[in-house]
């Protein structure tokens, strides 16, 4: 035991460096943002259209694929992937089908949502929702891929929260979806691997399960609805992405078939048991763009993986995805969510005649105009005015810590020993990109003192393949640094800072054209640009050339851990 005096002046003395030791770790260097906006461009939104009756396609630009679609009374809900971005599944409301609000996330608690260590393309694929009238309950359910797997949160309103995930261990495979027939009974459909071995590349099945809405979980023995696809002779490929209707006696199980590339479709069966035996259309597929002209002006592909809804008055209407390339099978927007109203044959629902593109503009009554930041071009600005994230901003992955903070007008974000580059949840705060041709500003400041001290802006799509185009120093001199990787990381410019600017905010500017893009900055809020590099290829950015499901972020960054 010590004796006071000496030994505990020591003692005091170690305990005092021990915690200046954790404090100078501690500390860490911060970014503060003053504002960003982004502003969309594109051609194909350049024409005037009458907002009571008419919408341009697609309805939610960008990344936001996926979709899945209910109603309650005339409320509209619309839900889409979200896969490794956090919080997970944004939720949207509409009256009108067109004009859509987001009100919030499915799972924006951690507790919801655990994405430690998911790759990008893993996480949460392809939410369904639906709006079970027997008990005035909205279900949704998902995947969580490299995660929990298959799993249902509930709610009485989509707006006010989720329930914690339920899981479904029993339900294996993806793209699972509810179905609440008229007598209360609830089933699952979903994709997996069909009953014995698959027989060829991409050969899978659509099965059944008894689902019970007292206990929440399955029941007795699943079932093949369908195995292979519309056609088994052709050896159809990807048979995903199922949803059950009734309509007029009969049970509609509609499907993706094809693969979600250029391929892509949407196929429908009809029974009148809702366990089958299923019959394919003869007319399938009901929706595609495989068969047309490369050469097409307002090229739309990859479309499929549908989901239909009907209007109080009796139309129904499809919404689904689909990419806008701007050359050959390039797009960095990602799969965005279009919709058009669906027609009736022979006792079929129909979304698209073959051999017809997918409009730029469309026809619907009963759309009422309003301020829209999801389709057509728009200008967005946040200034950071809120004590919280606009709903547009996304996390890489879920936070286990608050690096970030908002006040008296700025976005914070401490400088994290993490990078893009790593599977992990780096400080980044990022909005997508819904423009093939678009512009953003963000200004920021920022003091690097080391090298490895960057901040500024990201354009992202992995940790593989994405631009930085940021504030660093190098050599004891601040600079504008741009770097980009395909694979691996290369610079492609370096400016000095005069010193007259070293510690004055700097505005970056990023201008986006098809495969191209240009960056600036300036040091006097705009009023002079200095070019740092231009038409710089871009084609990193698209999915096709990255990999995976997911569409290009644009957002804020900082690190202590660059290149």
């Amino acid at each position: 035991m010590l004796r006071k005096g000496k030994h505990s002046f020591i003692v005091a003395a170690l305990l005092l460096a021990v915690n200046l030791s954790v404090h100078v770790t501690a500390q860490v260097n911060t970014a503060s943002f003053k504002s960003f906006e982004y502003k969309g461009m594109d051609a194909r939104f350049n024409q005037k259209i009458n907002s009571k009756t008419e919408y341009f396609n697609p309805i939610l630009c960008g990344f936001y694929p996926d979709p899945s679609i209910c109603r309650k009374g005339d409320n509209y809900y619309l839900v889409n992937s979200s896969f490794a971005f956090y919080p997970g599944i944004p939720v949207f409301h509409s009256k009108d089908l067109v004009n859509w609000t987001q009100i919030g996330y499915v799972l924006n608690r951690p507790s919801q949502l655990n994405l430690d260590r998911i790759r990008i393309s893993g996480g949460i694929y392809a939410p369904a929702i639906t709006y079970n009238k027997h008990n005035n309950t909205f279900y949704l359910i998902t995947t969580c891929v490299d995660g929990i797997g298959n799993f249902v949160v509930k709610t009485k309103d989509p707006a006010k929260g989720w329930s914690d995930p339920i899981l479904l261990s029993e339900v294996e495979g993806i793209d699972p979806s509810f179905f609440f027939d008229e007598d209360g009974k609830g089933y699952i459909v979903h994709n997996d691997i069909p009953q014995g071995a698959p027989q060829w590349d991409g050969h899978r099945a659509i099965w059944i399960h008894n689902y019970d809405v007292a206990t929440d979980r399955t029941y007795g023995e699943k079932k093949v609805l369908i195995d292979g696809g519309s056609d088994r002779g052709t050896k159809p490929v990807w048979i995903e992405g199922p949803h059950l209707y009734k309509v007029n006696g009969y049970y509609y199980l509609m499907a993706a078939e094809g693969g979600t590339g250029e391929n892509h479709s949407e196929v429908i069966f009809r029974s009148t048991n809702v366990k089958g035996p299923y019959i394919s259309y003869k007319e399938n597929p009901i929706l595609t763009q495989r068969d047309l002209p490369a050469s097409r002006l307002n090229k739309i592909t990859s479309t499929g993986h549908a989901d239909l809804i009907d209007t109080p008055d009796g139309k129904w209407y499809a919404v689904f995805l689909g990419c806008r390339p701007y050359k050959s099978d390039l797009y960095n927007t990602g799969r965005e969510t279009f919709l058009l109203p669906v027609t009736w044959k022979d006792e079929y629902p129909v979304i698209l005649e073959k051999g017809k593109a997918i409009p730029v503009i469309s026809k619907k009554d009963g759309v009422h105009p309003a301020k829209n930041t999801l389709s057509g071009n728009f200008t967005w600005k946040d200034e950071f005015t809120t004590n919280t994230l606009n709903l547009r901003w996304n996390f890489i992955r879920t936070p286990r810590e608050e690096w970030w903070k908002i006040a008296n007008g700025e976005l914070t974000l401490d400088a994290l020993p993490l990078s893009i580059y790593e599977i992990n949840n780096p400080a980044f705060i990022g909005c997508r990109q819904q423009h093939i041709e678009f512009e953003v500003q963000c200004e920021m400041s920022f003091a690097s003192h080391r090298e490895k001290e960057l901040a500024g802006i990201a354009l992202y799509q992995n940790e593989k393949y994405n631009i930085v185009f940021g504030k660093s120093s190098k050599q004891g001199k601040n600079i504008i640094l741009i770097e980009q990787s395909a694979g691996k990381t290369q610079k492609i410019a370096e400016y000095f800072i005069p010193k007259l600017y070293k510690d004055v905010p700097v505005r970056f500017k990023i201008k986006g054209n098809n495969d191209k893009c240009c960056f600036h900055v300036s040091f006097d809020k705009g009023k002079q640009w200095i070019r740092i590099a231009e038409n710089i290829d871009v084609t990193n950015l698209s999915t096709s050339r990255a990999g995976g499901f997911v569409g290009t972020y644009i957002g804020m960054y900082a690190t202590s851990s660059a290149n």
